[in-house]
């Protein structure tokens, strides 16, 4: 039930005041509201009174529910404190309520409007690789590859060629064109075609496995091993294992295509001044830049030699 007051004019304002049958029962709640505001305000019960023209024992009537402002006053203080009527009777509860609602409104009306980005005119596009990260990690590439990575279900990779490796809980299973290459048992022992042996050391099959032997995977391992057993100057120095992972790589690009240019060989010369330096091995810090001067007699020693073996290629 709702009682509609009109409290007259004031000020050559009509005052309507809405007040529900909860709202008469809130007499000890509007006092510590009053009381609230005031010093909210930093006003004393003295300096209220005297901006409003009452005494200040009325004022403390208010504040402890022995009595209440009349219209005049009670527009006054709403004045003085800069709410609505609503809000010195009703508090800020319901205002509260009501603005979240209108946000919630509002959100949803946004969101009704909210329009997905498209292409412009005018621009040709095309088709990309389908990623997405629900669930895990999931590229679907235009040539056919396909890599699934997620904590439930493991590890799932599939070239265009039609190979397959899976990894999860029931171990790890290789299928190439249909022919099962690798499997793990019931008892959890991995087993694999006997004639991998062999195909890993022809040129190129062996370099495709050396390229996508996870060594970046052992190295951040070596490097949070390190770094948490504290030993060797623990994390200070950990991070160098991470260098090796170029040198790695480089060296089977290196060897693979024969060309001693490609090792990252700067990358293990600074490892060795990095050494040398936290360990004071000949001459730390002091003496061990001069091992810079080595890089570029090690590019001169390529080149060098390049030319020989072409030299003796062309002669044959």
């Amino acid at each position: 039930m709702v009682a509609v007051y009109n409290l007259g004019k004031v000020r050559g304002k009509t005052i309507v005041v809405k007040l529900s049958k909860e709202d008469f029962n809130m007499n000890i709640e509007t006092a510590n509201r009053l009381l609230q505001y005031r010093k909210k305000h930093n006003l004393s019960q003295e300096e209220l009174a005297n901006k409003i023209g009452v005494s200040r024992q009325a004022v403390s009537k208010w504040e402890r529910a022995e009595a209440s402002p009349d219209t005049d006053n009670l527009i006054l203080l709403a004045e003085i404190y800069g709410v609505s009527l609503d809000e010195l009777l009703k508090g800020e509860a319901n205002n509260s309520s009501k603005s979240e609602a209108e946000q919630e409104t509002v959100s949803e009306e946004s969101a009704d409007n909210t329009q997905i980005p498209t292409g412009d005119e005018g621009t040709e596009y095309i088709k990309a690789d389908k990623v997405s990260f629900k669930n895990g990690i999931h590229v679907d590439a235009k040539n056919g590859d396909k890599v699934h990575i997620s904590f439930a279900d493991g590890i799932h990779v599939q070239d265009k060629d039609g190979t397959k490796v899976d990894i999860g809980k029931d171990g790890v299973f290789v299928n190439e064109n249909g022919r099962q290459r690798v499997y793990t048992t019931k008892d959890g022992d991995v087993m694999h075609d006997a004639k991998m042996s062999d195909d890993m050391f022809s040129r190129g099959k062996s370099r495709k496995f050396w390229n996508s032997f996870p060594f970046f995977a052992i190295a951040l391992v070596a490097f949070l091993w390190w770094g948490f057993s504290g030993v060797c100057f623990g994390w200070a120095l950990s991070w160098i294992v991470l260098l090796t992972i170029p040198l790695y790589y480089s060296l089977v690009d290196a060897i693979y295509k024969r060309k001693a240019e490609h090792f990252a060989y700067p990358v293990l010369v600074a490892m060795a001044y990095i050494l040398m330096g936290y360990f004071n091995v000949l001459g730390g810090w002091t003496v061990g830049w001069v091992v810079f001067l080595s890089i570029p007699l090690y590019y001169w020693l390529c080149s060098f030699f390049k030319e020989i073996y072409n030299h003796n290629k062309n002669n044959q």
